[in-house]
C-alpha cells in the first residue's frame, strides 16, 4: 500500500505541472488583462501603464511570464494579488478556513444522513417512510440551491431565526467559547442546508439503488439459504460491496470543497474562496485564480487518493491487485 501511495503521489507531479500550463494558457488567451482599468483612464499615463506591465511581467510572452510564475511558486511564492494588493497566499489563507468550514459541516451533514436514509429505504422498500423519503429526495433534487437559498433567507428575514448573512455576530469576540461554537453554528446552518440538500438526496437514492442492486445477487440467496444470520448477509457482506460507489464518489466530492459553494456563499454572504474566485476571474486577477486552479487539483487528487485508499479497505479484492 505505501509503494502504491508513494507512486501516485509522484505522477500527481506531472499532472499538477500539466494543469498549470493549461490552465495558464486558457487565461493568456483571454483578451485584455487586469491593467485594462488603468488603459482606459485618462489620469494615467502611457508610461504608468508600461511600468506597470513591467512590474507584473505582462511585457513578456507567455512562455516567459509562465516559467517565471512557477520558479516562483516553487519558493513558495505564489504572486500579489492585483484587486486586493496583498500576497495571494495570504488572501487564500484567509478564505479558505470560512470555505473548508462550510464544506466539512455540509459533507457531515450530507453523508451522516444521507447513508442511514438509503440503507433505511432499501431494508424498507415501498413502505410509507421509503415512499416518504423518495417523495422528498425527489424534491430536494429538483430545487436549485441559489433558489433554496433565497426561500431560507425569506423564511429568516420573516420570522428571526436564523441570521440572513455572515458568518459571525457582530459580538462574536464578547462570547464564551462555547458561546463562539454556538454563534457559528447559528449561522451556519443555512448555508449548510442549503447546500446540502441536493447532495443529500442524490446520495440517499444513490445508497438506496446500490443496496437494492446486491440484495438481489445470488450470493446473498445462497447465504440466506446457508442460513446466515440477516444482519450479517445485509451488514457484512451486501452493504460493503454497495458501498463500494459511494466511497469512489466521495474522491469527487472533496474537490468540489472548494468551488461548490460559490452561489450559496453569494446568497449568503459568507466570506469564502467561491466569492473570491469569481471576483478573481472577472477582474482578471491572474496570479490569484491560478493559485485557486492549483488548489482545486491538488484537493482532486487528494480525494482520489484518499478514495482509492477507502476502496482498498472496504474490498479485499482490491487490496490483494494493491500487493
Amino acid at each position: 500500500m505505501l509503494k502504491y501511495i508513494l507512486r501516485r503521489l509522484i505522477l500527481a507531479v506531472p499532472v499538477l505541472l500539466g494543469v498549470s500550463v493549461l490552465s495558464f494558457f486558457i487565461i493568456s488567451l483571454a483578451p485584455g488583462d487586469f491593467l485594462d482599468y488603468y488603459r482606459l483612464n485618462p489620469s494615467i499615463s502611457a508610461e504608468q501603464v508600461h511600468t506597470l506591465e513591467k512590474q507584473f511581467g505582462f511585457d513578456k510572452p507567455f512562455v516567459v511570464q509562465y516559467f517565471k510564475w512557477l520558479g516562483q511558486v516553487l519558493k513558495g511564492n505564489f504572486g500579489y494579488s492585483f484587486v486586493y494588493h496583498i500576497p495571494v497566499f495570504d488572501l487564500v489563507w484567509r478564505r479558505l478556513g470560512a470555505t473548508l468550514l462550510l464544506s466539512i459541516s455540509t459533507m457531515i451533514f450530507t453523508w451522516g444522513i444521507a447513508i442511514p436514509l438509503g440503507i433505511y429505504s432499501a431494508l424498507h422498500q415501498y413502505s410509507i417512510s421509503d415512499q416518504a423519503f423518495s417523495f422528498f429526495a425527489f424534491i430536494g433534487i429538483s430545487i436549485p440551491n441559489f433558489f433554496f437559498a433565497l426561500l431560507w433567507l425569506f423564511m429568516a428575514a420573516k420570522t428571526g431565526w436564523f441570521p440572513i448573512g455572515g458568518i459571525i455576530s457582530l459580538n462574536y469576540d464578547d462570547l464564551s467559547f462555547w458561546g463562539k461554537i454556538g454563534d457559528y453554528l447559528w449561522h451556519v446552518v443555512g448555508p449548510v442546508i442549503t447546500l446540502g440538500t441536493s447532495g443529500l438526496a442524490g446520495l440517499m437514492r444513490q445508497m438506496r439503488g446500490q443496496l437494492l442492486d446486491q440484495l438481489r445477487q445470488d450470493y446473498v440467496l445462497f447465504a440466506r439459504a446457508k442460513g446466515m444470520p440477516e444482519k450479517n448477509v445485509i451488514y457484512k457482506h451486501a452493504l460493503r460491496n454497495a458501498i463500494n460507489p459511494i466511497v469512489t464518489m466521495f474522491g469527487y466530492s472533496l474537490s468540489g470543497l472548494l468551488g461548490g459553494a460559490v452561489l450559496t456563499e453569494t446568497v449568503f454572504g459568507w466570506p469564502g474562496m467561491g466569492r473570491l474566485v469569481i471576483e478573481a476571474l472577472t477582474s482578471q486577477d491572474l496570479f490569484l485564480v491560478m493559485a485557486t486552479l492549483l488548489l482545486s487539483s491538488l484537493l482532486l487528487i487528494t480525494g482520489n487518493l484518499i478514495a482509492d485508499m477507502l476502496l482498498a479497505w472496504v474490498d479485499p479484492r482490491i487490496r490483494f491487485r494493491l500487493r
